[in-house]
C-alpha cells in the first residue's frame, strides 16, 4: 500500500471468497495478491464489457509480477507499471499498444479530459495506434460531422490550462501562477482537465513536477500545431519562431478561451474549456 500512497487512494481489504461483488463496486482499480488463476475464476460471471468493468491487477505473493488480468486500457496497465516502479515488480502487460508502447485511445482522452462518444471506434483506432501516429483534430462548432466507424469523436470536459515559462523555472512558481490564474478566473484546481505547453518545455522540470503534484497530465504540442493558432496577444516566443504557447496551447485543445495569457512572474497562463 505504500508504494501506491503518493499516487492513489489505498484501501487493504481481507481476502474473502464471496466479497468481490463488494470490492468490485467500492474501488476504481484493485490488486489482489493472489494467483491469476484465481482472479480469474472470481471475475467469471461479474464481468460485463471493457468500458464498465473495474480495472484489476493481480500480483504474486513473491511480489515478482504484476498482471493486468481485466481493464488494460483503464488503469490496470498504468497501475502495473507503477508497481513495477516502485517495487520491481515484472509488468506482464498484455494489451496490443500497451505491449508495444504506443498509445492508446483510451489514455488519449484520459490526457485530454474527454469522454469517448463512439466506443466501438476504439478497436480501429488503438489497431492504427500500433503503426502510426493517429492525428488528433479539434472541430469547433457550430458543425454537422460524418464519421466512420474509424474516426473517434472525444468531448472535451473541463479546463485546458496553457503554460509557459522561462527556463530553469520551479514548480512552485508554476503551481502559484496557475493557482493566481483560477482564482482571477473563479474556478478551482480540480476543474483542471489537462496542461498544455511547447514540445521545447517538454524537459522543463517545473512544469512536469507542477503537473504531478495536480495530478495531470502535460500535452506538448508540436511548433506547427501552436503555430496554427491565432493567439490575442504578443508572445515573447516569436523569438523561438513560435506564435506564442500559453495561449495557442490552449486555442488548439479548448473550445472556448476564458483566459488570455497572462504573465505571473516568469511563468505564463492561458486557461480556457
Amino acid at each position: 500500500m505504500q508504494a501506491l500512497q503518493e499516487s492513489y487512494i489505498t484501501s487493504l481489504v481481507i481476502y474473502e471468497r464471496e466479497g468481490w461483488e463488494e470490492v468490485l463496486k467500492g474501488f476504481d482499480l484493485v490488486v489482489a495478491v493472489m494467483a491469476v488463476g484465481i482472479v480469474v475464476r472470481s471475475l467469471c460471471g461479474r464481468l460485463q464489457d471493457k468500458w464498465t468493468d473495474r480495472a484489476v491487477v493481480a500480483v504474486d505473493s513473491s511480489l515478482r509480477c504484476a498482471v493486468p488480468v481485466v481493464g488494460g486500457h483503464h488503469g490496470a496497465n498504468e497501475l502495473a507499471l507503477r508497481l513495477s516502479e516502485r517495487l520491481g515488480l515484472f509488468p506482464a502487460i498484455t494489451t496490443a499498444t500497451g505491449a508495444a508502447n504506443r498509445p492508446c485511445l483510451e489514455n488519449v482522452a484520459a490526457k485530454l479530459g474527454a469522454e469517448i462518444v463512439n466506443k466501438e471506434s476504439s478497436r480501429a483506432v488503438n489497431l492504427a495506434f500500433l503503426k502510426e501516429n493517429v492525428p488528433i483534430l479539434r472541430l469547433q462548432g457550430p458543425q454537422i460531422v460524418v464519421v466512420d466507424e474509424g474516426v473517434a469523436v472525444l468531448k472535451r470536459r473541463g479546463l485546458v490550462v496553457g503554460v509557459g515559462a522561462r527556463r530553469g523555472v520551479h514548480s512552485i512558481e508554476v503551481l502559484e501562477a496557475i493557482d493566481a490564474a483560477l482564482a482571477e478566473a473563479g474556478r478551482r484546481r480540480d476543474e483542471i482537465a489537462v496542461l498544455a505547453t511547447a514540445q521545447l518545455k517538454r524537459d522543463e522540470k517545473g512544469i512536469t513536477e507542477a503537473a504531478q503534484s495536480l495530478g495531470r497530465e502535460v500535452l506538448y504540442l508540436s511548433d506547427e500545431v501552436l503555430n496554427a493558432q491565432a493567439p490575442t496577444t504578443a508572445s515573447r516566443a516569436s523569438d523561438l519562431g513560435l506564435s506564442g504557447v500559453a495561449e495557442p496551447a490552449v486555442l488548439a485543445l479548448a473550445t472556448k478561451l476564458i483566459m488570455p495569457k497572462k504573465a505571473f512572474g516568469r511563468v505564463t497562463v492561458a486557461m480556457g474549456e
